[in-house]
């Protein structure tokens, strides 16, 4: 009779703590939120130069005979951003080139995508719309905070060894896409398509469309002030109004009134340069199309 007790007591002892296994050994599986407990900073030299945590739950369950196990476990991922990097601009030469500060090395950057009119090579008079167009880069960029983005499509470097970028300054505004749609800028390609070549196409038929800028009525159409202010430009009759340039490596190209470049073309008889009043003029005396030309 003891022994059958005994066994009892055993059996109730048994149940009891296979009850308290199963109810009171529970956890609560519900996914952590993410604030400010869970966070997690890491820092030191073998730091991530930019990491933000994402808490990431996984729930663990093991199943035995006579219990279930579960456990809730936050493990903090960490994920690199790249930080937006910023460079000051120390020089504006001219509508389409700066000098920036990068890590305390100052290079000279070609704006990629646009073509202002020359004002700082010496072969050439300034040209027209070129004084405007280095005030404008002064006023917008001067001692500015600038993004230099490059494009995989085209070189790092230029021939002349100019850093090929877009810049955007700290609010976000394009400089180089502004630039050309307020009429201070021609789009330019320069033998491939680039990343923004649609929007700074649209760009420049903005600033056409509005006349904005170089693009205005008799902005540059009549005349050029080289330096010292002589007009470096003849007129031409009324009929004869394409333009035969020869340029700085002695290529004779015309340009039509619907060429990019027309406006800007200065036409200097004493140089050899003419007026011609039909392509089939131009094509004979020597001259070939603009290649940029529609």
């Amino acid at each position: 009779m003891q022994i059958d007790s005994l066994k009892f007591k055993v059996f109730l002892f048994l149940v009891f703590f296979s009850l308290l296994i199963m109810f009171g050994g529970a956890k609560n599986s519900d996914n952590p939120k993410l604030n400010a407990e869970n966070v997690v900073k890491k820092t030191g030299p073998g730091a991530l130069a930019t990491a933000t945590p994402i808490i990431a739950s996984t729930s663990i369950s093991e199943a035995g005979a006579n219990n279930i196990i579960t456990e809730d476990k936050t493990i903090p991922v960490y994920v690199d951003i790249e930080e937006t990097k910023y460079y000051k601009v120390v020089k504006i030469v001219d509508g389409d080139t700066i000098d920036a500060d990068i890590n305390g090395q100052v290079e000279r950057v070609r704006l990629l995508g646009i073509n202002t009119p020359e004002v700082v090579d010496p072969r050439k008079p300034v040209e027209c719309f070129g004084r405007e167009a280095s005030a404008k880069a002064r006023e917008w960029l001067s001692g500015e905070e600038v993004t230099l983005e490059s494009d995989a499509s085209q070189d790092n470097r230029d021939k002349y060894g100019r850093l090929l970028r877009y810049v955007k300054i700290r609010t976000g505004f394009f400089y180089n896409l502004e630039i050309i749609k307020q009429g201070y800028a021609y789009e330019y390609t320069y033998n491939l398509p680039y990343k923004y070549q649609k929007e700074f196409k649209a760009a420049q038929k903005f600033a056409q469309g509005n006349k904005l800028g170089l693009w205005a009525d008799n902005s540059c159409g009549v005349k050029n002030i080289a330096e010292g202010g002589a007009l470096s430009q003849t007129a031409s009759t009324a009929e004869c109004i394409i333009k035969g340039n020869i340029n700085s490596k002695k290529e004779k190209i015309y340009h039509l009134e619907n060429c990019p470049y027309y406006k800007n073309t200065v036409i200097d008889e004493s140089l050899g340069e003419k007026w011609f009043c039909s392509e089939e003029e131009a094509v004979k005396a020597g001259w070939r199309k603009a290649k940029n030309c529609p």
